[in-house]
């Protein structure tokens, strides 16, 4: 049996791996970390830009950090000096008032003054990217767009076609009439596909960690390591194959029950997008609950969500990964015995297909 499975998944990887026509699954793996890499190049850009401002015009953050509302215009220069850009407009608005901007950086952050007739009205500070600021916007990314569009859509592509796909190139009865059980059959295509979707997506996952981290000094790197980082990446990881195993198991048994999966891949597809808004019991029906319980940071909804969609948003607990690991792996089981099922009474006749 073991011997048939390796088989099957021989076979089945070189297919997965050199068939041009998934090469737009590597663009959906890989895509964000190039992505990620011009944020990095873009990032490091600016703070030597931020650094060249700051050799021209000298400036303390501490003293930038005293600037208030209301102090006189006059102050802050005498504080400050000249800025590195200014704009003046005077007798603007419908009372004829004096309007200005003052933009001043130490080097790493950079502040913008706002003054009307004369006096502070604002501070805008634009903090340069931390590890904090970069691995909460990593975590958002990850949850709302990785798992539920580049994973999904790969898991789409790939295992939908492990079986719709011959039966569209009219090549399944090969395997049909080989002297096979089809539960065999059935796992080593679906370990197949599980592997090269692992393979692939977990190496985009990896890369994007590497691209986002480029432009961070050594030292602030290796201190979030030696922290929760190397458990944060590990998770990471292990939630990018676990997403690939769930989400693989569906769409195996949709190719194997439709005739057109790309109906039941919409479907999941908006119920895992509107999983924030159901209700406790009917998020557990879900791959995305499971997934996000076991992440080490949980993306909050954005900030300038509308507040009637914030008010439709279910709050839950999400179980201990042990827990999560066992819901999810109940869910692959339950929809591959189904799969299962199916590939036993499976007859293949072409013109009908």
């Amino acid at each position: 049996m073991i011997s048939q499975i390796t088989a099957v998944m021989r076979l089945e990887l070189k297919k997965s791996f050199f068939s041009r026509r998934g090469l737009w699954i590597y663009l959906l793996a890989l895509g964000p970390a190039f992505l990620y890499l011009i944020h990095a190049i873009d990032v490091v850009h600016d703070h030597e830009h931020r650094q060249a401002l700051l050799a021209s015009h000298p400036v303390s953050g501490g003293v930038l950090q005293l600037i208030r509302q209301g102090m006189p215009l006059e102050h802050v220069v005498e504080l400050l000096g000249e800025p590195y850009q200014k704009n003046e407009f005077h007798g603007r608005g419908r009372r004829g008032q004096d309007f200005a901007t003052y933009r001043y950086t130490d080097g790493e952050n950079d502040f913008t003054f706002f003054f009307v007739d004369g006096q502070v009205a604002n501070v805008n500070e634009q903090d340069r990217c931390n590890l904090t600021k970069d691995s909460a916007i990593f975590a958002t990314v990850f949850q709302f767009f990785y798992l539920r569009l580049a994973v999904f859509f790969g898991c789409v592509g790939i295992f939908t076609n492990l079986f719709r796909g011959e039966m569209l190139d009219k090549s399944l009865h090969f395997y049909l009439l080989a002297p096979m059980r089809r539960e065999i059959l059935l796992a080593g295509k679906y370990l197949a596909g599980l592997s090269a979707a692992v393979a692939i997506f977990t190496v985009g996952t990896a890369l994007q960690i590497a691209a986002l981290s480029w432009h961070f000094e050594p030292g602030q790197v290796a201190a979030y390591l030696h922290g929760t980082g190397w458990h944060d990446i590990a998770s990471y990881l292990g939630v990018t194959a676990l997403a690939c195993a769930g989400y693989g198991s569906i769409f195996l048994a949709a190719g194997l029950l439709f005739r057109n999966p790309i109906l039941p891949a919409t479907i999941v597809m908006l119920w895992e997008g509107i999983n924030i808004f159901l209700p406790a019991v009917l998020k557990k029906i879900s791959v995305i609950f499971y997934l996000q319980a076991l992440c080490p940071v949980v993306a909050a909804p954005e900030a300038d969500t509308p507040v009637l969609l914030k008010l439709l948003i279910s709050s839950v607990e999400f179980p201990p990964a042990w827990l999560a690991i066992t819901g999810l792996t109940a869910v692959m089981a339950v929809v591959l015995g189904v799969a299962a099922m199916r590939a036993r009474r499976l007859e293949i006749n072409y013109g009908t297909e």
